[in-house]
């Protein structure tokens, strides 16, 4: 049975609880058949009408399917002086409607330039997020109205098709799902149910302070809206729905081509493991709305958060127009996009922090001397194996001269001079280092996190990359190997 409620239909706790059916059952069944567990349904519960409403469908659903773990969680922000009353509300409601409840306490840090709303959202799904096992299911109280106010404040900020679909009523969240069940269902169907089934529910005081974009549209423009259309929030969400079908056309054309510009890890320098990059050869001949779908397609495959429109407009633009040995960099939040010989990377910050040399450890100390026999080190992004052993059939370095000082340095100056194994039988001189970089097709922003082994002041080896010639053991001296065994995790 399929529920459809005409907009001056009052809901029945029969309906309510076939809305959630209608929702929950399919993905109970998916998590069944792929997880071979049954997920619980998490509800997240602020006390207001709307969750008030559909926690006491949770009573009856879970009443009806005893098998199915429930769960109530009430975030407390802490934002106002009622949030300790808000939590002996949801207590004692919780205790009526039989089902388990969790009280989750959170901080909100509001930084400059930041949303109260937006920071009190995300600390409310990292809540959530601490009780969602792959499957499960999260419930939230979004309705018809929200729909409205979510469609006019994207409007609002100039979002395309993405922004325009608004919420789904279904949808893929981290391992779990995010599903509303009441998104067709209005606000004042709500209200009149909580008043025929005498819900009690709490009063957010902040819903009425008009300087936050939702409550001023709820208040003060979604009324005079349906003074003027009665039916506007339901034709809204059928615009929703259709920007949504939309959206889903172009993801799925997007994820199609793709693929064909990305350089995936594996077929880049091994110190380049924790990066894809994006192909630029030909990325100029396309259109300007396929350039921006595929790079913006590029950055949600990274993982990145998105720039804003202007910014990405700014990144195509700079990375079109950018020679190919220009030492680009445009940075948004804290990702970077940078260029290097023809292809361009998404990173974060954090990837880019320099690296303090230093001498090397007593572990590898331990090593040089015998020690041990191999030994892991992690430097910046990633991790190192080395050990000791007798040169057979690959390149080993030769271990240091008795009292020298082994020192490791990231990256060093570019007119260091070093004559790796791998260069030409021909070349008998010593390269600078800024050359080798190049030869080994290194970015730049990559140079300064190369681990160099010094002996005294001399250039042996740079890990994972070469070892100089000079420096090479002979065939069954001991010697140190060293490799990239994988990311660091």
């Amino acid at each position: 049975m399929t529920v459809k409620l005409s907009a001056s239909e009052q809901m029945t706790v029969e309906q309510l609880l076939h809305l959630l059916e209608q929702a929950v059952m399919p993905l109970v069944q998916v998590t069944a058949s792929q997880h071979e567990h049954t997920p619980k349904v998490v509800l997240a519960y602020s006390g207001g009408v709307d969750s008030e409403v559909l926690a006491y469908g949770l009573s009856a659903f879970a009443q009806k399917y005893p098998h199915i773990a429930c769960l109530l969680i009430h975030v407390h922000h802490g934002l106002s002086a009622n949030a300790d009353t808000w939590v002996q509300h949801c207590i004692t409601r919780a205790g009526h409607y039989q089902l388990p409840l969790q009280i989750e306490r959170v901080k909100v840090d509001k930084g400059p330039r930041q949303s109260l709303e937006a920071q009190a959202r995300e600390a409310r799904y990292h809540a959530f997020d601490r009780y969602l096992n792959p499957g499960d299911i999260l419930l939230t109280a979004h309705h018809q109205d929200d729909q409205l106010e979510t469609l006019l404040l994207a409007l609002k900020r100039g979002q395309g098709p993405k922004g325009l679909a608004a919420m789904g009523a279904i949808q893929a969240y981290q391992q779990a799902w995010l599903v509303r069940p009441l998104l067709e269902i209005s606000r004042d169907q709500i209200e009149q149910f909580a008043l025929q089934y005498r819900l009690i529910h709490i009063e957010d005081e902040s819903n009425q302070d008009d300087s936050y974009d939702r409550n001023f549209l709820r208040l003060d423009i979604i009324p005079r809206l349906k003074q003027r259309w009665p039916s506007i929030a339901a034709t809204a969400a059928r615009s929703a729905a259709l920007c949504a079908e939309q959206q889903d056309v172009i993801d799925d054309e997007v994820s199609h081509r793709l693929p064909d510009w990305l350089i995936v890890p594996s077929d880049t320098n091994a110190l380049m493991t924790e990066s894809t990059g994006f192909k630029l050869t030909g990325f100029g001949q396309l259109s300007g709305a396929w350039q921006a779908l595929l790079f913006r397609g590029y950055l949600i495959h990274c993982g990145v958060s998105l720039p804003s429109q202007a910014q990405l407009q700014q990144i195509l633009s700079q990375l079109l127009a950018a020679k190919d040995d220009a030492n680009m960099s445009i940075q948004w939040g804290d990702y970077q996009v940078k260029r290097f010989a023809g292809v361009a990377y998404a990173l974060n910050n954090s990837e880019l922090e320099p690296l303090a040399s230093t001498q090397l450890s007593a572990d590898f100390n331990s090593l040089l001397n015998g020690d041990v026999a191999d030994m892991l080190m992690d430097v910046g992004q990633h991790r190192y194996h080395l050990n000791q052993q007798t040169r057979v059939d690959k390149p080993l370095l030769v271990l240091p001269p008795a009292n020298s000082k082994v020192t490791l340095r990231y990256g060093g100056v570019g007119s260091i001079k070093c004559q790796p194994q791998f260069a030409s039988s021909q070349r008998q001189k010593p390269r600078e280092l800024k050359k080798l970089w190049q030869e080994c097709h290194i970015p730049p922003w990559r140079r300064q996190q190369i681990p160099l082994i010094f002996y005294d002041e001399v250039l042996v080896a740079a890990i994972g990359l070469w070892i100089d010639k000079r420096y090479v053991a002979q065939t069954g001296e001991q010697g140190i190997s060293f490799l990239i065994q994988s990311a660091k995790k």
